[in-house]
């Protein structure tokens, strides 16, 4: 198991479910001094970005409530000032609970990072897309994969706008249209066929006949090509 510095507990994985289970209990007695050492230590490198929780910190570290410490190492991670580090055993699947919830807490939604950037090929000038549904669509296919049930894959993250199964987009490399016959939306080897998805969202599209990865798919009005 591990010790979580946020919450002050004990996480103990259950070897027979292969890390599927899980309980949250007290810091064994063992441990609780090296435990709040190392809160100590979180807590005053997290402060270092926060003055409200420098002063509390000075005044009294125990009185910093886990709440203010996600808000704050949330701020500072999206700021960059932090990468926050976890523990586990990806062999045994031993701390992904936490991993995700912590991915949760502290990366930012598309709405906390500015508006991409990309060129348009037509004026090479820069244009800015804003996530949202409203903006004109466009996307980068991050990576190409091949499905035994559904063929060729091209896994999307949308930018701005919205992308419909069966509509028609522009690959601002080729300079061609490529029909989007179907969406997904991956859960590991599951496929949930999706009719839309916008702003922030990933997808797996089918149908295309030539998608490379890096590529930028857009509204074929509104070009734009992506870093």
């Amino acid at each position: 198991g591990l010790v979580d510095l946020i919450t002050m507990k004990a996480i103990f994985w259950h070897d027979e479910t292969m890390g599927a289970e899980y309980s949250m209990e007290e810091i064994p007695a063992g441990l609780q001094a090296e435990a709040e050492e190392w809160r100590n230590k979180l807590i005053e490198e997290v402060a270092s970005t926060d003055d409200a929780l420098m002063e509390k910190f000075f005044e009294d570290p125990n009185s910093i409530t886990p709440e203010e410490l996600l808000a704050a190492i949330r701020k500072a991670t999206i700021s960059m000032q932090l990468v926050p580090m976890l523990c586990g055993s990806s062999f045994h699947n031993k701390g992904v609970q936490k991993l995700l919830d912590y991915t949760i807490a502290f990366l930012p939604s598309p709405m906390d990072v500015p508006a991409v950037t990309g060129v348009n090929p037509k004026t090479d000038q820069e244009e800015v897309r804003k996530s949202s549904e409203d903006e004109p669509f466009c996307g980068l296919a991050f990576k190409i994969a091949t499905d035994p049930f559904v063929g060729r894959l091209a896994f999307v993250r949308v930018y701005s706008g919205k992308l419909d199964a069966g509509s028609y987009v522009l690959n601002a490399r080729s300079g061609k249209r490529e029909r989007i016959s179907r969406i997904y939306q991956m859960h590991a080897n599951k496929q949930n066929p999706m009719e839309t998805v916008g702003a922030g969202d990933i997808c797996a599209a089918v149908g295309f006949k030539e998608i490379h990865t890096g590529d930028t798919l857009c509204a074929e009005d509104r070009p734009i090509v992506l870093e």
